[in-house]
């Protein structure tokens, strides 16, 4: 029998949502995949309100999700980084890029080739080196500006569901979540 794990997600905003719902589910689902016993990672559950706002209603906001969630990722962009860290606690989990999401969404080349009009030039060659963009949005941007069928806003869903675990693995940032969160699973059970 498997054992549910809800994780829950508090960001800064619905594109962040889009992208990083999606990517929290892939990565749990890998590591648990080897778990001893087997995991069934759920929907990721948002909070109520966003990682911008003051630290009453985000207190509030992980409280809310305590309740159903196991685990709960704080995502803050850099301007926010202090705050997603001063929440963080046993099963609460900063989820912090060096700069802006949109970094992460530009890792993986290969999302982007598969969508007609992209400018993959663009991007830089290796993976890692997207964490060193100063404005992540522009470029991203800059990406699909020939994309015609799309806001750049839905693309982010697209490229939480094909991004590349091994290629994010490449960003230090997106390391450091990922043993963050294989610690705190470990703490909680699952493995």
């Amino acid at each position: 029998m498997s054992r549910p794990l809800v994780p829950g997600l508090i960001s800064e905003g619905d594109t962040d949502e889009l992208f990083l719902g999606p990517v929290i589910g892939r990565q749990l689902r890998a590591l648990t995949d080897l778990a001893p016993r087997p995991v069934d990672v759920q929907a990721v559950q948002y909070g109520s309100c966003r990682m911008t706002k003051d630290d009453s209603r985000i207190r509030q906001a992980i409280e809310d999700l305590a309740s159903d969630c196991h685990l709960i990722f704080l995502h803050s962009d850099h301007r926010e980084r202090e705050k997603a860290i001063r929440h963080s606690a046993a099963g609460i989990v900063p989820l912090v890029p060096v700069k802006e999401t949109e970094a992460w969404l530009l890792a993986d080349v290969t999302v982007w080739a598969r969508v007609p009009g992209a400018d993959t030039s663009h991007l830089p060659a290796r993976p890692r080196d997207v964490e060193k963009i100063s404005d992540p949005k522009a470029v991203l941007r800059r990406v699909l500006a020939g994309v015609s069928h799309r806001k750049v806003s839905e693309h982010f869903a697209f490229a939480g569901d094909h991004v590349g675990l091994s290629v994010l693995a490449q960003l230090p940032a997106y390391a450091t979540w990922v043993e963050a969160t294989s610690k705190a699973l470990g703490s909680h059970g699952f493995l």
